[in-house]
């Protein structure tokens, strides 16, 4: 391969309001905006990697531009292990966990996409990838005054092409109960149906559910409790009934997942490549989940940048689920890229061009990016809220 360095790296943070009648009500609250940032590692050469970091963006800038960008400038982008494992360590007081572990897997993943560009080869051929498709599933139907609301949101994910879809519930006994059998109802039972707890629930309250998620037929129960709450993890597994349990976007590294893994807490494992560290260790993830008998299906919330980085870490994994897809608006999903992704018959297809395959839409990104001097103005950001 051509040998070339680090000239930069830069953060592009991005930030949406919803219109008033946007909004969307979740376990957090009312959701006002959605907020990103990119990551671009400039090169010497004429090549620039692409990454995407989903975590609060003024960290992000301070830690890759102020900590991280000096370390790595001057460096062969190709050495991904060395430099992933170099910026860890200069994280690692501080950063095993958050912010600093999300930071460096923007850049990670954005280095991975200049090594598939210098071989002229997708990341998912890199990574010996045997499908050219993945499964992917409609991420929505949150809390809602009526349930027609979460019907009629359901049938059209299926008249977009999706044939599974994910719920929030932890609201309460009744709401779960109307909202789960309205869903099920519209959707029939060939949808796959997943429920997210938003880690809402007590084990005494998920226990009680439990008979009709089996009556549903539901795919999968995430996070039903906080991640500092493993204990009730394992105490719910004997109740389930053959029910999978998943977890993992609230973890980091290699190691936050060895604590999911190891004592057999989940069933399936959700690192997210903008969140968990990057490419490099999602793909170490993985195989220690293959070696305990766990499937993987990754968490996405943030930008189609980071949907294809996990579209492409899916294809090259065979024990690997599906692909989250946000359809709550987010135009970060909906219209960032040049070329936007396409489901069909529930799959999309993995970009075959070099790296992560994508352009971005630059009057998109112009629109929304947030000025160098301008912290995050306060709002409520789904999974992150600024007063």
């Amino acid at each position: 391969r051509p040998f070339m360095h680090i000239r930069d790296i830069e953060v592009i943070n991005l930030r949406f309001e919803y219109p008033p009648d946007g909004r969307f009500r979740y376990a957090g609250g009312v959701c006002t905006g959605r907020v990103t940032s990119l990551i671009r590692v400039h090169t010497d050469s004429d090549l620039v990697g692409l990454g995407s970091v989903y975590s609060h963006p003024d960290l992000v800038r301070l830690i890759v531009e102020g900590q991280l960008r000096p370390a790595l400038v001057g460096e062969d982008p190709g050495e991904i292990g060395r430099l992933w494992k170099r910026c860890y360590k200069l994280t690692r007081w501080y950063g095993r966990k958050g912010a600093a572990v999300s930071a460096l897997g923007g850049i990670d993943i954005a280095l991975w996409d200049l090594r598939g560009k210098v071989a002229g080869k997708p990341i998912s051929a890199l990574l010996g990838a045997s499908r050219s498709r993945v499964p992917a599933y409609a991420s929505g139907l949150l809390w809602k005054k009526d349930p027609y609301e979460l019907e009629q949101e359901a049938k059209r994910h299926m008249a977009e092409g999706y044939q599974a879809m994910k719920m929030r519930l932890g609201r309460h006994w009744g709401y779960d109960c109307v909202a789960l059998d309205a869903v099920r109802e519209a959707v029939g039972s060939d949808v796959k149906l997943m429920v997210d707890g938003n880690a809402r629930y007590s084990l005494d309250g998920v226990q009680r559910v439990i008979p009709r998620f089996r009556a549903a037929g539901i795919f999968w129960l995430e996070e039903p409790f906080p991640p500092e709450d493993p204990d009730s993890f394992r105490a719910l597994r004997p109740s389930l009934g053959g029910i999978p349990l998943a977890a993992g976007e609230n973890e980091f590294g290699e190691q936050g997942f060895r604590e999911l893994i190891d004592p057999g807490i989940v069933h399936i494992v959700q690192p997210d490549c903008c969140r968990c560290g990057g490419l490099t260790p999602a793909l170490r993830i993985a195989e220690r989940a293959k070696a305990e008998g766990l499937r993987v299906a990754p968490h996405t919330w943030s930008d189609a940048v980071a949907l294809v980085a996990n579209m492409h870490f899916v294809a090259a994994t065979p024990h690997a689920l599906t692909v989250e897809v946000d359809r709550t608006g987010n135009p970060f999903i909906d219209d960032l890229l040049a070329t936007p992704l396409q489901v069909e018959e529930g799959t999309i297809a993995v970009p075959d061009g070099p790296g992560l395959g994508i352009e971005l839409n630059e009057e998109v990104v112009s629109r929304y990016d947030v000025p160098r001097d301008c912290p995050i103005a306060p709002g409520n950001y789904s999974d992150m809220v600024f007063q």
